[in-house]
């Protein structure tokens, strides 16, 4: 059911810092804190001065540990907020970016669905993909669009899932930046009651 190779399925690297930025927005989610931690590490080696210019936005989560929440809250930089929801993060991220001057870069760590919901609104802002590092890290668990009734369902660990209206959809890997989420595809629609093996895929 799946279908593989999609060229939409976003591809991510490690994160590594941008010298030619001027300003760095760090944002990442639980074990996303990292990546942010190393790169904070390199950019400062090669660019003392750039913790002057640095911020960062986390979400803590119970996969972090709590040296990670440690370090990232005595991270000297020019300001670091930390949040315990996704959505409050991603409040302030917005704010953040509407006042973010040009030099901008951003880097990006957590699992793929909380960088979908942050690369969904940094488009929003027009920043490129030369603005933009971002590194997947923690649970493969997808945000699935269904494309039946409009709405998303978080954390899906399943190839099938069965969204809000009740309809049971196949999750593709078809994936789309504006949504921020996968496609989630009607399985039983050809044979009303017929479902596949319901098997857990995105650990």
């Amino acid at each position: 059911m799946l279908i593989t190779g999609i060229k939409s399925k976003p591809v991510y690297a490690p994160l590594q810092p941008d010298l030619r930025g001027r300003y760095h927005l760090m944002v990442g989610h639980g074990v996303g804190g990292e990546p942010l931690l190393r790169v904070l590490g390199d950019l400062q080696t090669a660019a003392p001065s750039s913790g002057a210019h640095t911020q960062i936005l986390y979400v803590t989560d119970a996969a972090a540990a709590d040296s990670i929440t440690g370090q990232i809250r005595a991270a000297k930089v020019a300001n670091v907020r930390l949040f315990e929801r996704g959505d409050e993060l991603l409040a302030a991220f917005q704010a953040v970016l509407a006042g973010s001057l040009m030099g901008t870069r951003l880097y990006v760590a957590g699992p793929e669905s909380f960088m979908g919901l942050v690369m969904r609104i940094a488009l929003q802002f027009n920043l490129n993909k030369d603005e933009i590092r971002a590194e997947e890290c923690g649970t493969l668990a997808r945000r699935v669009y269904c494309i039946h009734c409009c709405s998303a369902t978080e954390n899906v660990r399943t190839n099938i899932t069965q969204c809000g209206c009740g309809r049971w959809l196949v999750v593709r890997d078809h994936y789309s930046r504006r949504l921020a989420a996968y496609m989630g595809v009607m399985v039983d629609a050809e044979a009303p009651g017929e479902l596949p093996p319901v098997k857990e895929v995105f650990l």
